[in-house]
C-alpha cells in the first residue's frame, strides 16, 4: 500500500486521515493503542512516514474489514504478524479453505482409527 501514497517524506495529520479514511482523532487513539509515535515539528504538530501510514492502514484493514478487536489487532501488531501485506491476507481463497477442512476431515478419521486399535 507504501506505493499507492504520495511521494513525500512527511504527511501531516489531516492528510493522514483522508487516506486512511478515519476522523484526526481516531488516529490520534490509534497513536495510544498501537504505540505509534509520531515525529513532532517544531510547533508540536505531529508529522507521520509513510511507514507510520502503512501502519495506520493496516490497523484499520484489521479493526473494520477482519473485524479484530483493538486487544486483538494490538496482539498481532505487537507479534509481526501484521507485517503480511492486506492483500496476502486477503488472498486465501474458498477453495484453499474447503481443501484444509477435507485435510483435517481425514486426519481425525484418521486418529479415530488409531485410538480405536489402541483400545483393542
Amino acid at each position: 500500500m507504501a506505493e499507492e501514497l504520495p511521494d513525500k517524506l512527511y504527511f501531516r495529520i489531516g492528510e493522514v486521515s483522508e487516506l486512511v479514511g478515519v476522523e484526526p482523532h481516531v488516529l490520534r487513539y490509534w497513536e495510544t493503542e498501537f504505540r505509534l509515535r509520531p515525529h513532532r515539528s517544531g510547533s508540536g504538530q505531529r508529522l507521520y512516514r509513510k511507514q507510520d501510514v502503512s501502519r495506520f492502514l493496516r490497523v484499520k484493514a484489521l479493526l473494520h474489514d477482519e473485524g479484530y478487536t483493538i486487544a486483538g489487532a494490538r496482539k498481532l501488531l505487537l507479534d509481526g504478524e501484521a507485517e503480511v501485506p492486506v492483500a496476502a491476507s486477503a488472498a486465501t481463497d474458498r477453495g484453499a479453505l474447503e481443501d484444509a477442512l477435507r485435510r483435517v476431515r481425514e486426519l481425525r478419521g484418521e486418529i479415530g482409527g488409531v485410538l480405536v486399535e489402541l483400545r483393542r
